[in-house]
């Protein structure tokens, strides 16, 4: 089955869900404001659309979704008033993730999302704007040629499109280990770099020129390949599932 299928993260807003276990990923989104802002600002202050388009890509659900959002609206707001104009352009957002992503709660949450709007910027401000979901892999054409202004995607990147082929023999392990062997490195590797040169070759189309796109994806710092904060995601999760698969074997027959 086809990963784009059954991926997603927890859906709703209990206490397993994603909305309610996404701290990290809201920390990463506060580290970057003022990277997005210098960039949405220099978008609008070069090109002054009417209308600016705006995609989130991998944008899940629950309160980190609209955080980006409210953030770039609130900039071209702010950057309007300093130049004296009267009205700030519209937004047309849309909000991307795969098919299984929670949308219900997404569009459950935009009656919130306008009124906190509002109660930021102040009496009198109308936000203009309107929130479509699209629903489909990012490793695929998402929009119409030349039809976004901004392209934001947060800690989405480093899932691949699907497993990569050659790592049946990777010791027991679900990611690239200090176990796993050179060949599984270079799967990876090499499923990594087409899934990224395709994303790169879809967007390009997609966006305006003169557009911008700011992207946020793990990394690894000099230590290597297994410097160890590369771990802390994926061990506690390979850890759970070995758990698992032993409590299975008993009852198999």
């Amino acid at each position: 089955m086809e990963v784009a299928k059954v991926l997603h993260m927890n859906e709703g807003i209990g206490e397993a869900s994603y909305a309610k276990n996404s701290l990290l990923q809201q920390k990463v989104i506060l580290m970057t404001k003022s990277i997005r802002d210098e960039a949405i600002a220099a978008l609008y202050r070069s090109l002054s659309p009417e209308t600016i388009c705006i995609a989130d890509l991998g944008c899940s659900s629950g309160p980190n979704t609209f955080l980006v959002i409210s953030g770039l609206i609130k900039t071209i707001y702010e950057e309007c008033k300093s130049n004296g104009q009267k009205q700030s352009p519209e937004f047309h957002v849309f909000l991307n993730d795969l098919p299984g992503n929670d949308f219900n709660t997404i569009f459950r949450s935009l009656p919130a999302f306008y009124e906190d709007l509002r109660k930021q910027m102040g009496d009198g401000f109308d936000p203009n704007c309107f929130v479509t979901g699209v629903a489909g892999s990012f490793y695929t054409r998402l929009f119409p040629s030349q039809s976004l202004h901004f392209v934001h995607s947060s800690y989405s990147l480093h899932w691949i499109s699907q497993v990569p082929d050659g790592i049946e023999d990777n010791k027991g392990n679900i990611y690239v280990s200090r176990t796993s062997p050179t060949i599984v490195d270079k799967a990876y590797y090499e499923q990594y770099k087409r899934d990224f040169v395709t994303f790169l070759k879809y967007r390009s189309k997609e966006l305006v020129k003169g557009g911008r796109m700011i992207l946020t994806m793990l990394g690894r710092n000099n230590e290597g390949l297994y410097s160890k904060g590369c771990y802390y995601i994926v061990e506690p999760l390979a850890m759970a599932l070995k758990e698992l698969v032993e409590m299975v074997k008993p009852n198999k027959f």
